[in-house]
């Protein structure tokens, strides 16, 4: 190995083993508006995902549903290009600082998958749909 190599190595390892992994091997991932400091989703990494985040500087998760890894923006172009990377005080949750590419980080179309307030008993949507689905995911 390289110095590179053996520094790359050693850094993903302190990464990976500062992590506190639930059962299934994984950590939930909150991305953020590097910007604004909107929260624009959540989504679960695995510990490859959590690797290829650092190295590649663009977020991968994994997906419970799929099985696999899934890089944000892959079907929809909407890529999360990672600015920060940061681990809360019990190792138990990644937060992700990021430039949202094309502004939706949402499945739904819309800035933030976290749309709805409860209001009363109920839940009101306060964002609009910035870009049909249906579009996005032809």
């Amino acid at each position: 190995m390289t110095g590179k190599a053996v520094t790359e190595a050693k850094t993903t390892d302190g990464l990976i083993d500062a992590v506190s992994w639930n059962s299934d091997g994984l950590v939930p991932a909150i991305a953020q508006d590097f910007k604004s400091g909107r929260v624009l989703m959540m989504a679960w990494m695995n510990r490859e995902s959590l690797r290829l985040t650092a190295s590649e500087g663009r977020a991968v998760y994994w997906s419970r549903s799929r099985g696999k890894l899934w890089r944000k923006g892959e079907s929809s172009g909407h890529e999360q290009q990672v600015r920060e990377i940061r681990l809360d005080c019990d190792g138990d949750t990644v937060l992700l600082l990021v430039e949202q590419r094309g502004g939706i980080a949402c499945h739904t179309g819309r800035t933030s998958c976290f749309y709805r307030v409860l209001d009363g008993e109920q839940w009101q949507v306060n964002q609009p749909v910035i870009k049909d689905p249906g579009e996005i995911y032809e």
